[in-house]
């Protein structure tokens, strides 16, 4: 179910599809695994098209369906890599796999290579996995701002498992920890690393330390030093400790353990009820970006008017302080 498939031949019926506005439609042609289908939802989703409220309602009944995978590291340490290795051990499983690739893109054009799905060619063809790259359009945290949605896509398209891959990222960009189940963060010996590893931002958020390029000097300090901070970690008892996770992805080696942390740390949320916790935030800040997304387009409004520049030129003047100027505005707002 690639992406890739978009390029083919179109047979009947499919040119509607890939220009179809009928959401319901769209929905049902995605829950038969059609690609087009898929590939048309995320489109409109990215382009914040104004079908995305009848998009999410018809999606709804699907949310929380599938495993949310996170994977995140420094650029350069093996993520697509890992993550194609990855989707090839939970096909073997047989479960129906999603990709969201999430690239850098440029500031000057807004583009992106979308490299990541050069990489995974090896599934291109395999009606069980679909790929999506996605342009971060400049969006901070490592994911692109339409990722929550088109996650959710995929969950309606039948997806098990939804492996979401961040842009190589640095110790304050951890954005997908909100957005996954389970978070696997990727280090390699040799690159800083462990180092970086210490630093709060990425240490909190790892449920997984994958310690790729294993065959490298320099892995087992890598290994000790992740073990070491975090045992001086603070847990309450039956609180998760991250595991650590050797491989060698470009060979395929220890991607089963990675498969068996991903599975020891499901069965975890679930006993302790942490699952429905982490679903229940996602879907809380899901709710307050949508929220701020239409004060900001309200903001817009004003600005093309007089109010905003009045409070302004008060607030300039000294006449008034811009906390009270900012409450004027929200009581506009409000209006």
């Amino acid at each position: 179910m690639s992406e890739a498939a978009e390029s083919a031949p179109a047979a009947a019926g499919t040119t509607s599809v890939r220009r179809s506005r009928d959401v319901p439609l769209l929905v049902e042609r995605a829950r038969t695994g059609d690609p087009r289908a898929v590939a048309r939802l995320i489109t409109l989703v990215e382009n914040g098209d104004s079908l995305l409220p009848a998009i999410a309602a018809a999606l709804a009944p699907y949310a929380g369906q599938a495993q949310v995978v996170g994977l995140t590291g420094s650029p350069g340490v093996g993520k697509s890599t890992t993550t194609n290795e990855l989707v090839r051990a939970l096909r073997a499983r047989g479960h129906r796999v999603g990709v969201l690739a999430v690239d850098p893109s440029s500031p000057f054009t807004g583009g992106a290579i979308l490299g990541d799905r050069v990489r995974m060619q090896d599934h291109a063809t395999d009606p069980g996995v679909y790929i999506r790259s996605m342009s971060s359009r400049g969006h901070l945290g490592g994911l692109a701002a339409a990722t929550p949605q088109a996650v959710r896509v995929l969950e309606g398209a039948g997806c098990d498992v939804v492996l979401v891959e961040t842009v190589g990222v640095g110790q304050a960009e951890v954005e997908v920890a909100s957005l996954a189940d389970t978070t696997l963060v990727l280090l390699a010996p040799g690159m800083g690393d462990a180092i970086q590893a210490v630093k709060a931002g990425i240490l909190e958020i790892a449920d997984v330390f994958v310690v790729n390029k294993a065959d490298r000097d320099g892995v087992d300090a890598t290994v000790r030093d992740i073990q070491g901070m975090i045992a001086l970690g603070e847990r309450g008892p039956g609180q998760w400790r991250p595991q650590v996770v050797r491989s060698i992805a470009a060979r395929g080696e220890g991607i089963d353990d990675i498969a068996a942390a991903l599975d020891k740390h499901r069965g975890w949320l679930v006993e302790h009820g942490e699952l429905r916790r982490r679903q229940e935030a996602r879907a809380a800040a899901e709710i307050e970006a949508i929220a701020l997304g239409a004060l900001r387009a309200r903001m817009g409004s004003l600005r093309d008017g007089t109010e905003l520049s009045t409070l302004a030129t008060k607030v300039a003047e000294g006449a008034i302080d811009p906390y009270a100027a900012a409450d004027e505005l929200l009581a506009q707002l409000a209006n």
